[in-house]
């Protein structure tokens, strides 16, 4: 027995609004030889945001393999449900599958509804699933230990609020009017985040143009003994779960820190290659990436309890100890002039569009300083980092806070606790 919603409209199950409701063709059978770098598009529990199709996850299946399962082909505004959710990914939450899209399918733990629309909109159910009441109420209907999931038939029991179709077009309209403020809000702050990190970028290229005068320079490639890429197999767009082996992203060090959230669960049939575990003090560069001002970004491997492996998109520097402090040097490759002769590397690198060449890195310069002092430096420079990271730290708390209050506004609306056609949401969202 399920909770009832709390809603000044009534409530009824999914299913006595479908007209069709199917998940993916694949099952557990989708292995990574089945995709390929083009054709059609699988949509993935990644692509799935909160009533919003999310377009930076992209996996493909050879178009001669989809012509075998144009039955269970996506179509513009059809609506996707999520299968599959973890702590920051609701199970249920749902988004209307874009316009541009091209050929696609969904993938397993996905499924694709068709809804009868004169009762109830895809829109306006893409709100009520990603709504926070919606969501708990999903949650008690879940199955599995780590990752709550549903299937097809209890997809069709999830209980929605259902006014009008006059109301739900008025709810929908302002919700995705709101949902454009928030964007621009959020744009906002993440500015001022860009600029704190402009002005510690500074701050690091003052630091080693004095340190050169005083020192002179050395290339990067005297200081290591030896630069790799990892591996990327297709994996699984999902954390790694005990016992599991994971594949770092391609934005695992964007941040100019590691984060060894930014991972894929490597799929239990692929054999992993422990060659490419990574290691605690590890320093990675950003290889390739869809942009330019990302490549080349650095971060330091500190604990991690999970096996995460190096992907093909990252480097890992192997420095000579002697000679080389790991933090010194990660530093000392955040300086405008490091990011400047990578950037120049990048565009002069034919054929390789958005790819770093090992060579370029070895070229970056470092102050030639002893290696003591390297270290007395690398501490001062650490805490300078750590205010700022704080700093940042606090503008990306109240773009939470925001996103929070947003997620309040969504369940409002969607279960009538005010009337769209006079609220302006501003208490909310600001």
């Amino acid at each position: 027995m399920t909770a009832a919603i709390e809603s000044s409209f009534p409530t009824y199950p999914l299913r006595r609004f479908v007209n069709e409701l199917t998940d993916g063709p694949f099952g557990s059978s989708l292995t990574s030889s089945h995709y390929s770098d083009n054709g059609a598009r699988v949509i993935r529990l990644g692509n799935i945001g909160a009533a919003n199709f999310k377009d930076d996850d992209s996996a493909y299946i050879p178009m001669d393999y989809f012509s075998l399962l144009r039955q269970h082909e996506v179509k513009p505004g059809d609506l996707i449900i999520a299968g599959l959710g973890d702590g920051n990914h609701p199970v249920g939450r749902a988004c209307i599958a874009p316009d541009d899209l091209g050929p696609a399918i969904v993938k397993a733990d996905c499924f694709r509804a068709r809804l009868d629309e004169d009762r109830l909109t895809h829109r306006f159910a893409a709100w009520a699933l990603s709504s926070s009441v919606v969501s708990e109420l999903v949650l008690t209907l879940t199955r599995g230990s780590t990752r709550a999931r549903i299937n097809l038939e209890v997809a069709k029991e999830i209980q929605l609020p259902v006014p009008s179709v006059a109301e739900q077009r008025k709810i929908s309209e302002f919700l995705d009017v709101e949902m454009s403020r928030l964007d621009r809000l959020i744009v906002e702050r993440k500015k001022q985040v860009n600029l704190l990190q402009s002005q510690w970028i500074s701050e690091l290229s003052e630091t080693s143009a004095r340190l050169s005068d005083q020192f002179g320079v050395i290339r990067l490639r005297h200081l290591m003994n030896r630069i790799e890429q990892g591996w990327s197999p297709q994996c699984e767009d999902r954390p790694v779960e005990k016992g599991e082996w994971g594949v770092l992203k391609a934005g695992a060090v964007n941040g100019g820190v590691f984060d060894p959230s930014k991972h894929k669960a490597l799929p239990s049939e692929i054999v992993p290659r422990r060659e490419y575990l990574l290691r605690q003090g590890d320093l990675l560069m950003s290889r390739a990436s869809g942009s330019v001002d990302l490549i080349g970004s650095v971060g330091i491997v500190g604990s991690t309890e999970d096996n995460l492996l190096l992907c093909d998109k990252i480097y890992r520097i192997s420095l000579e100890k002697m000679s080389a402090h790991t933090e010194f040097v990660a530093h000392m490759l955040r300086t405008h002039w490091n990011r400047e002769h990578i950037k120049i590397g990048i565009s002069g690198a034919e054929g390789m569009a958005n790819n770093l060449p090992a060579g370029v890195v070895k070229d970056c310069l470092v102050p030639k300083v002893p290696l003591k002092l390297q270290v007395e430096i690398a501490s001062k420079l650490d805490a300078g980092a750590g205010i700022n990271s704080k700093l940042q730290g606090a503008i990306e708390r109240s773009i939470r806070l925001i996103t929070e209050r947003w997620q309040a506004l969504i369940t409002a609306a969607v279960t009538g606790q005010f009337d769209v056609s006079t609220a302006s949401g501003r208490g909310v969202t600001e």
